[in-house]
């Protein structure tokens, strides 16, 4: 907590009130009571639960205390705002919302854009990973799903709102009045809160031992390990919408007051016995002292629950850690129902990854629960409980059932072999670091390594909070991604630029301008800048313009266009001579332009027809647009099939027979994405207070910097040439529009024509003919795999016939084929065949020979093959290197010298 002065606490509302500020006589920190008693905070660690000994209202489930916080405040002045998504897709610095102020950082806290509504109330469903490996062991502090209810209010220099006094007064009034608490037994415990680059001092509301509610007054900007003065002052408050549930219903965890009867119908689906009452009390009971990253003190908390029992810790454990496990199955299934129902697609980078850590924890700790037991229908039963609360749940139902099904059959398929995908690894010891790289680069959970590894006889240490430390490290994009802003040009071309006024846009007021005046306001080098251009600037994916520039009768070529700021920078194909004029006649190459108006309004059209065909949860992930032809990255759960892409294709062309009209108009930010929603932000996220929008009416609406057609008609057609996966989740679509269709068809009839003349067939023959290579291409693979079968037979005979060396059956076999594929292969199932054996697979090249070296899991430490190759280089001369039990390197010498020169490092 940073060093702040005691004034900032010492509120008018507190001396009027009669709260005394004592300090924790446990924990240190100071707090407001009215209670002459309290000598501790409130909170836990310094304090046990004891909440369930105090007076509340009736009894709220998670929607009745949404509600009746939202109520009290609309009450008071506060204009309700819709939550937004989980995902943070207004953000280009976080992957998930991880509390209310995200929902208005950073554009309404800087003071760029005003707030939807002043004051206002909003209940926001966040998500927060860091303590995942937490939730459940402690009954329900810890949650990776939680609403943040909250009100907000933004003070700026020329309009108060409300401060301190005012905020501590509401919650004050909110738990007296509504919830039912007595006013000396309420808390409010000093503070400091940091968070997106915000601080500033806040009180922690604390009744019973439970933290009910957070009271930030963002008042500074955190730079470089100082503070700075905002310009506005924030009250940011956060209250837990699962925490008054359970304040209120009196039960002994979180998860039985947010979930009610799920906990038990679960419970009985899993076959899981019911704990007794007092064990669970018990636990709430002695819950407060534990710190679930220090396995001593998860030990002593078992012990605690069993002396409290009066029973054994032996017994008690067990029950407790299958408690923990059916919490966080709970936890975890209406997380991957929320994200997955705003949109995200699992996958192995950004939320994606996120959304795949916790699907593979959720059905870990099903797995230890419960194996044969399908996540797919605890998410179905979370959709049932939750459809009314967010609509948008029962609206992707099929989709995210879908998602989770073939995410359960990936880590099935990873499980039955993850010790073939590590193996090479489990030659030494593994690092934490190690695990969290076998976690990201093939998806193997540290657990599965654990245990292969000690089959093996080898040690692996897990870490408790393993996959809290993987989430914390991917919490947000490593880098921020820029948009268009001067990308290519040097860094004194920059500042230069930086000096000028903004560009006026001609491009963007008449985006069909072929040619202009405007005024030169300087040049550097070979680079201008006028007072206003025709000529688009690289941005948005869409590759600049490319024209001329005249010059004081001078002819200029424009190479290239970048944009610094709101400053356009024209990079000609040479210096300018003279600067004795100022006058600039521009001319765009216009066919250039047209296409990539073109093929920038298809893509427009094709992600519109793409989220009609394949779900909402479609998400633009890149693009690009070129004269030649565009692409469009899209976020998807499974390869299109050929019926998809037709469908994508027919619907696309359906809009541009439509002739729908395509306004470029800007907009408020907030009435934009009221009226449009945050898929305006598929593009990217500009920080301005008015964003240009690009609405093709009725069927996409984008924020957009990009030339577009003023009609889809204009496109002409779009044809889809190329579709691949090219990552996890993620499916690319090529296509071109326009007149690149004749030409993208002409290349077509060329190549059928040339393949035509090869088969010797005319144009209706070649189906026919293809089908008659394929089977005999066919038969021939077939004939290849029997033969290789048989020599991978014999091979292993001769490998097994060898003499030890040193322990070590050493073989090198001349491999039949040129394909490294297949003779990895051949090499895997000879040493897993001979666990004893070091064998040498010699390919034929160009060059020489290339070598493929594998070692038996029975080899160990006596062939590492990495210090192999290391001992070979002092004996020939080879390129290549290797690690653990696999490597390989190139070789001009035959393999009868390398085999002998493993021989000598072998016995040496």
């Amino acid at each position: 907590m940073a060093k702040v002065d005691p004034s900032e606490y010492r509120l008018r509302f507190f001396n009027e009130k009669g709260y005394q500020r004592k300090q924790c006589k446990v924990g240190g920190d100071y707090f407001w009571t009215v209670n002459p008693n309290f000598d501790t905070c409130q909170d836990v660690p310094d304090t046990a639960y004891w909440f369930d000994k105090i007076p509340s209202s009736e009894p709220l489930t998670v929607s009745q205390a949404r509600s009746k916080f939202i109520d009290f405040f609309k009450k008071r002045g506060h204009e309700p705002v819709p939550p937004r998504p989980v995902v943070a897709r207004w953000r280009e610095d976080l992957y998930l919302t991880i509390a209310s102020i995200v929902v208005f950082q950073p554009h309404v806290t800087s003071g760029l854009v005003p707030p939807p509504a002043n004051p206002l109330v909003i209940s926001q469903p966040c998500i927060r990973l860091e303590d995942i490996d937490n939730v459940g062991l402690t009954i329900g502090r810890h949650l990776t799903t939680f609403e943040m209810a909250a009100h907000h209010a933004f003070n700026y220099p020329d309009k108060f709102v409300y401060w301190k006094d005012e905020t501590v007064a509401y919650a004050r009034e909110f738990f007296v009045k509504e919830i039912g608490i007595p006013e000396d037994l309420i808390v409010f415990k000093e503070s400091w809160w940091e968070g997106g680059g915000n601080a500033g001092p806040s009180f922690e509301v604390t009744v019973g031992g439970l933290e009910l509610a957070t009271l930030v007054f963002m008042q500074y900007r955190s730079v470089d390990g100082s503070y700075e003065e905002l310009p506005l002052r924030i009250v940011d408050t956060g209250y837990g919408v699962e925490r008054i549930a359970w304040f209120t219903q009196k039960v002994p965890t979180a998860f039985h007051a947010i979930y009610g009867s799920l906990v038990d119908v679960l419970r009985s689906a899993l076959g899981l016995p019911r704990p007794d009452d007092s064990l669970l009390w018990a636990a709430f009971r002695n819950v407060h002292n534990l710190n679930p990253d220090d396995l001593k003190s998860v030990e002593n908390y078992y012990r605690a629950v069993a002396s409290w029992l009066g029973s054994d810790v032996e017994s008690i454990r067990p029950v407790l850690e299958r408690e923990a496990r059916l919490y966080s199955v709970l936890d975890h299934s209406k997380t991957i129902m929320m994200m997955l129902a705003d949109g995200v697609v699992p996958s192995n980078s950004g939320e994606g990854y996120l959304a795949r850590l916790v699907i593979r924890r959720a059905l870990r700790q099903l797995r230890q629960l419960s194996p044969s037991y399908s996540l797919v229908e605890i998410v179905n039963r979370q959709i049932e409980l939750w459809k009314d609360d967010f609509p948008q749940v029962r609206e992707n139902r099929d989709y995210i059932l879908e998602a989770v099904t073939l995410e359960e059959q990936k880590y099935k398929d990873l499980l039955a072999r993850g010790e073939k995908l590590i193996a090479r690894e489990l030659s030494r010891p593994l690092t934490v670091d190690d695990l969290i790289k076998l976690y990201d680069s093939m998806g193997v959970p540290p657990e599965v390594v654990a245990e292969a590894a000690s089959r093996r006889g080898i040690s692996v240490v897990v870490p408790p909070n393993f996959y809290s430390i993987v989430a914390a490290r991917h919490r947000a994009p490593a880098k921020v991604r820029a948009i268009g802003e001067g990308v290519s040009l040097p860094q004194e071309v920059i500042e230069w630029a930086r000096k000028f006024q903004p560009t006026e846009l001609l491009f963007h007021k008449d985006p069909y301008l072929r040619s202009f005046r405007a005024r030169l306001l300087g040049s550097y080098g070979d680079y201008v800048v006028l007072d206003a251009t025709a000529f688009y600037a690289t941005g948005g994916g869409q590759l600049h313009d490319t024209g001329v520039l005249n010059i004081c009768s001078e002819e200029y070529r424009v190479v290239d266009v970048e944009k610094v700021g709101g400053v356009i920078v024209h990079k000609l194909d040479r210096a300018v001579s003279t600067r004795d004029c100022s006058e600039v006649e521009g001319r765009i190459d216009w066919d250039r332009r047209y296409r990539l108006m073109r093929h920038h309004t298809a893509t427009h059209v094709i992600l519109g027809a793409a989220r009609r065909v394949l779900g909402r949860h479609v998400w633009q992930a890149g693009a690009e647009k070129t004269p030649e032809k565009a692409r469009l990255d899209i976020t998807h759960h499974k390869p299109l099939t050929d019926e998809e892409v037709k469908a994508i294709e027919k619907l696309a062309n359906a809009a541009v027979d439509a002739r729908l009209p395509v306004r470029k108009v800007f907009m408020d930010r907030n009435e934009a994405e009221r009226k449009y929603g945050f898929a305006i932000y598929e593009g990217g996220v500009p920080m301005e207070r008015q964003i240009r929008l690009v609405e093709i009416e009725g069927w996409d609406a984008e924020a957009c910097f990009g030339t577009h057609l003023d009609n889809t008609g204009e496109i002409g057609g779009i044809k889809i040439v190329n579709v691949e996966r090219i990552q996890d989740g993620v499916v690319r679509l090529e296509f071109v529009a326009g007149t690149r269709l004749y030409e993208e068809m002409a290349k077509v009839e060329d190549e059928m024509r040339t393949l035509a003349k090869e088969l010797k067939a005319g144009p209706s023959e070649l189906p026919q003919e293809v089908r008659k290579l394929k089977d005999e291409a066919d038969e021939l693979r077939e004939a290849v795999r029997s033969y290789r079968s048989m020599w991978v037979s014999q091979a292993t005979e001769h490998v097994k016939a060898q003499q030890p060396l040193n322990g070590v059956r050493v073989a090198l076999l001349v491999y039949p084929e040129r394909d490294v594929k297949s003779a990895r292969e051949a090499l895997r199932e000879i040493t897993d065949e001979v666990s004893d054996s070091l064998v040498v697979l010699a390919i034929r090249d160009v060059k020489g020979y290339r070598y493929e070296i594998g070692a038996g899991r029975g080899v160990g430490s006596r062939a590492d093959v990495g210090e192999l190759i290391k001992g070979l280089s002092n004996l020939l001369s080879l390129q290549g290197g290797g690690k653990g039990t696999y490597g390989s390197f190139s070789a001009a010498e035959p393999p009868e010298k390398v085999l002998e020169a493993i021989k000598r490092v072998l016995g040496s």
